[in-house]
Formats: C-alpha cells, sequence, structure tokens
C-alpha cells in the first residue's frame, strides 16, 4: 500500500489543522492506522491510531482531548483532525498503516507499522 499525507501548514497557537492520509495500491480496510510524528532532533513518536474497523482510537497523552482520527475506508483515507494546536505540536507528521493487527488492536510503536506516507510538516507559532 501507498500512503500519502497532505493537510500540514503553518497556524498560530489555538488553532486547527486537518490532516489527511490517502492510500493506493490496497484497501485501507485491512489495515491498522497510526499518526506519528517526529520534531527536530528528536525521535519520532506516537500521536494517534485507529483500529482496521474504527472500532478502538488511541492517543497519546499530549495529544488527548485536542486530536482525534477517523477513517472512511470506503475513500481510503484517515483523517487526524488537530484542534487548540500549542507549538509543542510543531513537527513533521506521518501516516503509516500495519496490516498484521488484529481487528481491535492498535499498534503504538513505530517499528510495528511497515508501511509509511511521506510525512507533512506542521508549524504551530506561538
Amino acid at each position: 500500500v501507498q500512503l500519502q499525507a497532505s493537510g500540514g501548514g503553518s497556524v498560530q497557537a489555538g488553532g486547527f489543522l486537518r490532516l489527511s492520509c490517502a492510500a493506493s495500491g490496497r484497501t485501507l480496510s485491512t489495515y491498522a492506522m497510526g499518526w506519528f510524528r517526529q520534531a527536530p532532533g528528536k525521535e519520532r513518536t506516537f500521536v494517534a491510531g485507529i483500529s482496521r474497523s474504527a472500532g478502538r482510537t488511541v492517543f497519546a497523552d499530549s495529544v488527548s482531548g485536542r486530536f482525534t482520527i477517523s477513517r472512511d475506508n470506503a475513500k481510503n483515507t484517515v483523517t487526524l483532525e488537530m484542534s487548540r494546536l500549542i507549538p509543542e505540536d510543531t513537527a513533521v507528521y506521518y501516516c503509516a498503516a500495519d496490516s498484521r493487527a488484529s481487528d481491535h488492536l492498535v499498534p503504538m510503536k513505530a517499528g510495528e507499522y511497515p508501511y509509511w506516507g511521506q510525512g507533512t510538516l506542521v508549524t504551530v507559532s506561538s
């Protein structure tokens, strides 16, 4: 599966952005999906994930209550909506897919995802 992330940009603190991840080559319904981010000089970290059927979502503590994740398997897309953005959210955001997770599982480690998009930059200014 090929993944294409989009929607990044520059916003002020308190703002909103919607990131999209579009898949091609395979149907997304067979993949658990995750969003990760990597700030300059830091490791790539888990942000949010959603199980194959969207029955379960998981968020990092740092974004819980501010970010939502959803998927439209018919359109082969996964969306990350980011509200009340803060400067600490500044990073390159990556979407990732894992076909091995069972339906109710959401992998949270980068190494568990074999497929990655190219990343989209989010910059939040204070």
